[in-house]
């Protein structure tokens, strides 16, 4: 079991902190064979990931001094979740989207950083409670996966109209302060093309569920019993979020809830959301730093493998470390053709508007300094710092974050429109 000790490690999801159990039995006495619990498409959920994953939540919920919901009720909640999970890796696979051990181990850095550890501290924090780091490690690795296939595929079903942008550029919650709210939410969904009779029988459940928290039942234990939405196990927990960044139906909601609040039910296309806030907190930010940042972009393509694109990239850094133009590398051969017309030049750069890995290497990237290699979702990578400053919120400014809230409160409702129909779509079947 975690010891409260070991919960201030408070930065992992909700699954990771104890997956790493599982190395620890691996070497047990020997077992019997494994079964299969599910087939999912040409893969294979096992019992043992079944089981182990059900230790993990029950461990977690114990933690938390959480009740535990039954087996009838927790057994098919953790299936569909790894059914998931393994439909999303699968899909990382075939799209070829991976997490280099670089990437991997920025993310490691900064979950011990925002727990007030160096990584020798954090690595030691988990062996203490005997648990195996490198089983951690790719645990990591499998939710970083699974988030970028869920960025991936949901943005580019994502569109934000011009209208849309100056329609919310001239609503108050462009000017007013933006409060930022930290929600819980429990989903009861319905299949795509719902019959009468399935919306009725959810809206029923929902009323039922928002009854049963009205007389103080737990909301995380409520959302991990009954929820269908993608945050289930995790207790509903849906994170600080600004309340333009939610679906309209539910900002309107939230919006004059207190503290400890909770919504009646409200349907929206994927079911009908029933919301807890558990906090509030304000502010509106002045002024933004900016970078001014170039790039060399190099895709594995048919005529090039990742490995050559890779060795080409080094070449090219080389090349400018031996003093060739930059620029002049940009327009030849970088493979973001609007960038390298230009020299490569992405002029200023917001924080938010780049992917995380060029924003931590344009981090730590002094002025005037070329970058080593790097990698992320689109390709290989050198970028130059040029330039840095700090500018007051203007009009191009503004329409960046106006599309970025949009398409931040469509990406949750999305989501799990894009999840149904994943499952939908896949050959699921559940062999218990």
């Amino acid at each position: 079991m975690i010891n409260s000790n070991f919960m201030k490690i408070r930065n992992f999801s909700l699954t990771t902190l104890a997956s790493i159990i599982l190395a620890s039995h691996l070497h047990a006495a020997p077992v019997k064979l494994d079964s299969v619990v599910a087939i999912v498409n040409d893969d294979i959920v096992l019992e043992s990931e079944f089981t182990q994953r059900i230790k993990i939540i029950r461990d977690q919920l114990t933690a938390r001094n959480q009740r535990i919901p039954p087996d009838n009720i927790l057994g098919p909640q953790v299936l569909d979740r790894l059914v998931l999970d393994n439909l999303m890796l699968q899909l990382a696979k075939k799209q070829g989207i991976k997490i280099t051990d670089r990437q991997l181990n920025d993310a490691i850095n900064n979950i011990a950083s925002r727990n007030g550890m160096t990584l020798v501290q954090f690595r030691e924090a988990l062996l203490a409670e005997g648990q195996d780091y490198t089983a951690a490690r790719e645990q990591i690795r499998k939710e970083m996966l699974i988030a970028q296939v869920q960025q991936s595929n949901v943005s580019r079903r994502i569109r934000v109209s011009d209208l849309e942008i100056k329609n919310f550029l001239k609503s108050d919650a462009a000017t007013a302060n933006q409060t930022e709210l930290l929600l819980s939410i429990i989903l009861i969904g319905i299949p795509e093309q719902a019959s009468a009779e399935q919306i009725q029988a959810a809206e029923t459940k929902a009323n039922s569920i928002h009854q049963t928290l009205m007389d103080n039942a737990d909301f995380a234990e409520m959302a991990i019993a009954a929820s269908s939405a993608p945050n289930a196990l995790n207790g509903g927990d849906l994170g600080w979020r600004k309340s333009t960044e939610l679906p309209e139906k539910l900002a309107a909601i939230v919006s004059d809830m207190k503290p400890g609040d909770i919504s009646a039910p409200v349907k929206a296309p994927s079911g009908f959301y029933i919301t807890q806030l558990r906090d509030k907190r304000g502010g509106k930010e002045q002024l933004v730093n900016q970078t001014k940042v170039r790039h060399i972009l190099l895709k594995p393509s048919e005529i090039r493998t990742p490995a050559q694109t890779q060795k080409l990239i080094q070449r090219l850094y080389t090349r400018i470390q031996d003093g060739e133009s930059f620029s002049a590398l940009a327009k030849e051969l970088s493979d973001d053709q609007a960038s390298g017309s230009e020299g490569g030049d992405l002029n200023w750069a917001t924080p938010g508007q780049m992917v995380p890995e060029f924003e931590q290497v344009m981090a730590r990237t002094s002025i005037n300094e070329v970058s080593a290699p790097f990698e992320s979702r689109f390709g290989w990578h050198i970028l130059e710092v040029q330039d840095r400053r700090t500018q007051d919120m203007g009009e191009k400014l503004l329409e960046s974050q106006a599309k970025a809230t949009i398409s931040k409160r469509k990406f949750t409702e999305e989501l799990g429109n894009w999840i149904r129909e994943m499952r939908s779509a896949a050959y699921v079947e559940i062999k218990q």
